[in-house]
């Protein structure tokens, strides 16, 4: 029998040999089917609720992999990670997105300083993490959920118009007197960095953990729609704009993700550098008809509120997905599924089975 963890926590578990249970980023729920991605790799996960161990609420597992070569011809080599950070689960579909940033080489130990120095001076751009694709979920025939490259009704996997350098989300930035001197600044330095994913209808947004700019973060806001076997974006509203910036005070907190809830916006955020930091939960009450109605090409939005703070480790337990719990789990109470990257050793049990945290919310 495995051991047991508080009535709070949700039991995740893997098959040998995974790549993402260590480095979870991204979580989205179909009724009591659990996705989940990790920034390592190159693919999605569906995980079937299992019966629960002891006093747990929660317990998924016989995780199964959709590798994204399967299912879309990608912009990089199909073993390149995508660095998926987003994920959204809207209308049969599941939305991901990668980070879009580009990364430093580490300082490794037993390394020499020479060698050292070269590494941290090294910035790359693997090809697959400039990636926001839609993907479509059908029902086999034992009814499970599946991601498919091209379903029955017609429906098809696409990907935002680009290439392993750019896209049409990079292009559309390309000036922006904001974000523009970012662009080539790694994720982790505060460069540009997706993280979070909220998807309503055609609109999406899309949360930067990077840059954070004297304390105000970032979410742009895009239109896209389906071109030939393309996603292409489309102007927002009659003035032709392709991107609407919102400033947020999240007291110079990063996003790390972003999830509807109704009409409400929360918005997970933690530090944007490599840092333990408090990580917290904030709410933007009535963000949906806001966000509809809106015809500002900038807004800032200061009138949030914070929700919860989450606990987080050294180097450890960094919170970094965020999901809302269907209304048939758990106590019934309005709750979200915390899922945390580098796990501690208070978060595993074994090497392949990790643990998440369900928190009650208004």
């Amino acid at each position: 029998m495995p051991n047991t963890r508080s009535a709070n926590a949700v039991r995740l578990e893997f098959a040998p040999g995974t790549l993402v249970h260590t480095n979870l980023s991204g979580a989205a729920f179909l009724d009591d089917w659990l996705w989940v991605a990790g920034d390592e790799a190159c693919g999605v996960d569906r995980m079937r609720r299992l019966d629960p161990v002891g006093s747990e609420t929660l317990r998924f597992g016989e995780a199964c992999d959709f590798p994204l070569a399967d299912l879309l011809d990608l912009p990089g080599t199909d073993d390149e990670e995508a660095d998926l950070e987003g994920m959204a689960v809207s209308d049969g579909w599941l939305w991901v997105v990668g980070s879009h940033g580009l990364k430093r080489k580490n300082a490794k130990e037993g390394r020499d300083h020479v060698d050292n120095a070269k590494r941290l001076s090294k910035v790359t751009l693997d090809g697959n993490r400039r990636l926001l694709a839609c993907l479509p979920i059908e029902r086999d025939a034992s009814n499970q959920p599946c991601l498919v490259r091209e379903a029955k009704d017609g429906r098809r996997a696409r990907r935002l118009k680009g290439d392993a350098q750019t896209n049409e989300l990079i292009r559309a930035l390309a000036d922006d007197p904001h974000l523009k001197p970012y662009m080539a600044i790694p994720g982790k330095d505060n460069g540009f960095d997706i993280e979070g994913l909220a998807v309503d209808g055609r609109r999406l947004l899309l949360g930067l953990r990077g840059p954070v700019l004297r304390g105000w973060s970032v979410l742009v806001e895009i239109a896209v729609m389906t071109h030939s076997d393309q996603l292409r974006m489309v102007p927002l509203d009659e003035s032709g704009a392709l991107i609407r910036k919102h400033f947020m005070q999240l007291e110079g907190l990063g996003v790390r993700d972003l999830h509807f809830s109704g009409d409400d916006l929360y918005i997970l955020a933690g530090p944007t550098m490599v840092l333990d930091g408090e990580i917290r939960v904030f709410k933007w009450s009535g963000a949906k008809p806001l966000l509809a109605a809106n015809r500002e090409p900038v807004r800032f939005e200061t009138a949030l509120t914070e929700s919860v703070s989450l606990p987080h480790g050294r180097g450890v337990n960094r919170a970094e997905a965020l999901c809302n719990l269907p209304a048939g789990l758990g106590s019934g109470k309005p709750s979200w599924l915390v899922l945390y990257d580098a796990p501690g050793a208070d978060r595993m049990d074994g090497e392949y089975t990790v643990f998440g945290d369900l928190l009650h919310h208004d």
